[in-house]
């Protein structure tokens, strides 16, 4: 609280003023974030019915919000387990149906594709890609949203299809871990 009273301008008793605590305005942070971001997406992928394109669109939305409001990912990952009760549990339901829309995305392209590959696991990757974003971005180097959306796009779906399809050249972990 008190480092967004200094970032804000407004004293630490203003602040107290208008949120009862740190954790009010956590929530008050992560619902406006996630419905957002979830309004925004269902918008996005409306009339759109290529798989891959909707899995692109999942990224750029993310990208977008959050390469905007990077202060506000920043909050949201480190402060995550500070919600308690009622708040916590509104806002991890908003947080599943989040996730269980890109694993919807994921099971359309598998079935678009004929693909084999563990939809968890995949979404799990994709969240590690693009959560991290704010702990390293920098416009100069990385480009626009749309541009990154596209090069992380090329990355995670090159990824997915060829490791379901089973590549020849591919190595058993087994393999690797019994290495001395």
């Amino acid at each position: 609280m008190r480092d967004l009273s200094r970032a804000s301008g407004v004293s630490l008793s203003g602040l107290y003023y208008y949120f009862e605590s740190k954790e009010r305005l956590l929530y008050l942070i992560q619902k406006h974030t996630f419905t957002t971001i979830l309004d925004k997406l269902k918008t996005r992928l409306e009339g759109v019915a290529d798989p891959e394109q909707r899995i692109r669109i999942f990224i750029l939305n993310h990208l977008e919000y959050f390469l905007v409001n990077q202060q506000g990912m920043k909050v949201l990952s480190h402060e995550d387990e500070a919600l308690k009760n009622g708040p916590s549990s509104e806002i991890a339901a908003i947080k599943r149906t989040y996730y269980r829309t890109c694993i919807g995305l994921m099971d359309d392209l598998k079935r678009a594709q004929g693909l084999d590959f563990n939809s968890r696991t995949a979404v799990m990757s994709l969240f590690g890609m693009i959560n991290w974003i704010y702990t390293w971005y920098s416009p100069r180097v990385d480009g626009s949203a749309q541009e990154l959306a596209q090069r992380m796009g090329d990355i995670f779906l090159t990824g997915v299809t060829a490791g379901s399809s089973g590549l020849k050249h591919r190595k058993d972990i087994s393999d690797l871990s019994s290495r001395p």
